[in-house]
């Protein structure tokens, strides 16, 4: 990406990242700088909602939806390592929010420039892997949520061939 600006993602790298598996988040933040974007990790961010969501509890899900579209809106993109966190984004704040004048707007906006972390590094960067190989096979599996709710199969091949 030399001679262009530097995008700047927000990393959201999710509750089970952050309590579980940390190494994912470090992991994606060397990936997007390497692709050429000034990464930031907003502190404010916590749970995307995506169990409130699912059980139908829409008053918690628009509160942390509306926390983190407020922490994340300085951002040019939104970059998750969670194809179901980012469907949740994507797809279920829009419409959950769609009713309140003050973040229905906010809420499309936000949801346009949230992705999937491959499908970030491939569709929107046209990022190519830099020839590192893996002196190994290996097995990989798609998201069901990233797959169905967002379309993502090729990309992740992509930067695995």
């Amino acid at each position: 990406m030399s001679g262009q600006p530097q995008p700047t993602v927000g990393l959201f790298v999710t509750c089970l990242v952050d309590a579980i598996r940390p190494q994912i988040g470090f992991a994606a933040i060397q990936l997007l700088e390497e692709a050429g974007c000034r990464v930031e990790v907003p502190e404010a961010q916590t749970c995307c909602g995506q169990p409130a969501f699912n059980s139908g509890d829409d008053r918690d899900t628009a509160r942390l939806a509306r926390q983190t579209i407020a922490a994340f809106e300085g951002f040019d993109h939104v970059v998750l390592p969670s194809g179901s966190c980012a469907a949740t984004m994507v797809h279920g704040w829009p419409e959950l929010l769609a009713g309140d004048p003050d973040w229905a707007a906010r809420a499309k906006a936000f949801a346009a420039k949230t992705h999937e972390i491959t499908s970030f590094l491939v569709d929107v960067l046209g990022y190519a892997p830099s020839g590192r190989r893996l002196a190994a096979s290996a097995t990989y599996h798609d998201s069901c949520s990233g797959l169905r709710e967002l379309g993502v199969a090729a990309q992740p091949r992509a930067l695995l061939a």
